[in-house]
């Protein structure tokens, strides 16, 4: 009897999942403190997919992007991949280099070139591969990335959120660098001090990456699977001790 006490004990320290160990935004001690750092825009890099939008008044310039592009309203759109040597290929432009650039610099920088020709023109810029993967103790695919400033709690969202069994001291973040090895950002998602900290942002190409958890094949995801394992567990050893019991008679 006083070994089922013990794995009673043990059971209710081992067996279920405090707040401390899954819980997100704590403030107690212990957690690691990030330092906040301001957001910066996405940088365009070498295969990036650019939608670009050309409006002006001049009818036959309109009339020859329709053509091209199966539009009738007078604002084209078409997707361009950006180049291994930077550059981007736009109607009745030479090649514009881009790459490094945020969207609102792009921008600024065709629709300049394209005035040279088009004097009225207008130019819109959107990312066309505005996604991010997920992968591990949080489920896998792949979301749009739907807005600027998204955080990792709303990636989370649309995922599913981490999975109980997941490793939320060590969350991983793999960001590709243009033209360079990609980096990754290792933290504990469980500290409140996250918010605004350069782990708080999810960018475009971001894969996000969760460990299951050591020791999760001990702990039951439930209340209800604990008790249970508990009921289990005492069974057991009422049945062992009973047998022990009959023996020696």
């Amino acid at each position: 009897m006083t070994y089922c006490i013990l794995l009673i004990v043990s059971l209710v320290m081992v067996g279920c999942y405090p707040h401390r160990e899954v819980g997100f935004l704590q403030t107690r001690k212990g957690l690691p403190t990030y330092e906040p750092q301001e957001y910066k825009p996405y940088r365009l890099h070498r295969n990036d997919e650019v939608i670009y939008r050309l409006v002006t008044m001049d009818e036959t310039i309109s009339k020859v992007m329709d053509q091209n592009q199966g539009s009738s309203s007078g604002q084209n759109t078409i997707g361009y991949r950006i180049h291994a040597d930077g550059t981007v290929d736009l109607p009745f432009l030479k090649p514009v280099p881009i790459v490094g650039l945020t969207l609102k610099e792009a921008q600024k920088r065709i629709q300049d070139s394209m005035r040279v020709v088009i004097p009225d023109a207008e130019v819109r810029l959107a990312l066309n591969n505005k996604t991010f993967s997920v992968l591990g103790d949080i489920g896998a695919g792949q979301y749009e990335v739907y807005k600027d400033k998204l955080t990792i709690f709303q990636a989370l969202a649309m995922t599913g959120d981490v999975d109980i069994r997941g490793n939320r001291k060590k969350v991983r973040i793999i960001r590709p660098v243009d033209n360079q090895e990609p980096i990754v950002l290792e933290f504990d998602i469980r500290t409140n001090s996250i918010i605004g900290s350069e782990y708080y942002y999810i960018y475009p190409n971001d894969l996000i990456y969760v460990e299951r958890s050591k020791g999760s094949f001990f702990k039951v995801d439930s209340y209800t699977g604990f008790l249970g394992l508990i009921t289990s567990s005492v069974n057991l050893f009422i049945s062992i001790l009973n047998y022990t019991t009959l023996i020696n008679q």
